[in-house]
């Protein structure tokens, strides 16, 4: 694809995001009614000419979920009927992924599943994501999926900070190759917090693998929710003579009090990424900050577009 054939269009999710994203790519965003019918449907209309061109459509499907989704999708038909060539659903974080497969045989839906048979429906060509909550979600997309990683933005600022005395911590045996691979980089310890989960959003942290007495501790995760099992993991390392803990997130969901929880917590700071807007007393809570992927996700669009590699992008 021609560079002047890329455009970028965005829903109401995190705008921000995306004027910021194409800011690097030097071009306008794509001009769209984006609003709702009285009844709360979702309205789109599609204000230029996409015929033949390379389009992007960049929303996370974030707070209030469904609405973000459901403009994802309206707005791709929306482009595929005014004949653009190439749709590409860019969707930083990835709503409905935690149910990605039937634990034993409770009777729960895959939702991932069902998400990516409503993108693939639609007409998407391909997925561009960030930090899967599992990698086998690809497996769910019969078209090209590119899950990029936050993790060059998030070791920048831990090699800015030059934290002493490091240790890398998994807040659960599910993230051990994350950590793993983060630890590798920073060429540092690792452990692994092994916690029991009686039922959804609600964690009990069990036992710490690894020494982290006197030891800064940062904890890697993907997403940041409710934030009660982070923020039981920081209390339980503080207990064991952890000198300092922070946390790393690419996607701050922050659902409910997640931001009280985290501000009366045993937590030094929690770093997360733009995926996710940040709401009013996020932003005001000096414990949380937040890092910019729009360049990262720009030059990713960008190399698609021209059909260059994006394994280069994150090469050890």
């Amino acid at each position: 694809m021609a560079y002047d054939s890329l455009m970028v269009f965005t829903g109401n999710a995190n705008p921000k995001l995306a004027e910021d994203a194409v800011k690097h790519l030097n071009i306008h965003l794509g001009r769209a009614t984006v609003s709702r019918f009285s009844d709360g449907e979702v309205m789109v209309e599609i204000l230029e000419n996409v015929r033949g061109k390379d389009v992007f459509v960049l929303q996370s499907t974030c707070a209030p979920t469904n609405d973000s989704l459901m403009e994802i999708l309206v707005m791709v038909d929306a482009l595929k009927r005014a004949s653009a060539s190439r749709i590409t659903a860019a969707i930083p974080y990835f709503g409905y992924a935690r149910q990605d497969r039937r634990p034993r045989s409770a009777r729960v839906p895959i939702t991932a599943k069902v998400v990516a048979n409503m993108l693939t429906t639609v007409g998407i060509d391909r997925l561009l994501t960030m930090d899967l909550h599992s990698d086998q979600i690809q497996g769910f997309f019969d078209i090209p999926v590119d899950n990029i990683y936050g993790m060059p933005i998030l070791l920048g600022d831990i090699w800015k900070h030059n934290y002493q005395n490091l240790i890398v911590v998994s807040p659960d045996v599910g993230g051990v190759v994350r950590a793993r691979h983060l630890a590798k980089r920073l060429e540092c310890d690792l452990a692994i917090i092994d916690k029991r989960r009686p039922k959804p959003n609600e964690a009990k942290v069990m036992n710490i693998i690894g020494e982290v007495k006197d030891r800064t501790c940062v904890i890697i995760d993907d997403m940041v929710d409710t934030a009660n099992t982070l923020c039981q993991a920081a209390k339980a390392l503080k207990d064991h003579g952890a000198k300092a803990v922070i946390a790393y997130s690419t996607h701050a969901v922050l659902s409910g009090n997640a931001v009280e929880r985290v501000s009366n917590s045993e937590l030094d700071k929690l770093v997360v990424t733009d995926t996710i807007p940040l709401r009013e007393d996020a932003m005001a809570c000096d414990r949380i900050c937040q890092l910019s992927i729009a360049n990262l996700l720009a030059e990713t669009m960008l190399r698609i577009s021209n059909e260059s590699s994006l394994s280069s992008l994150f090469m050890e």
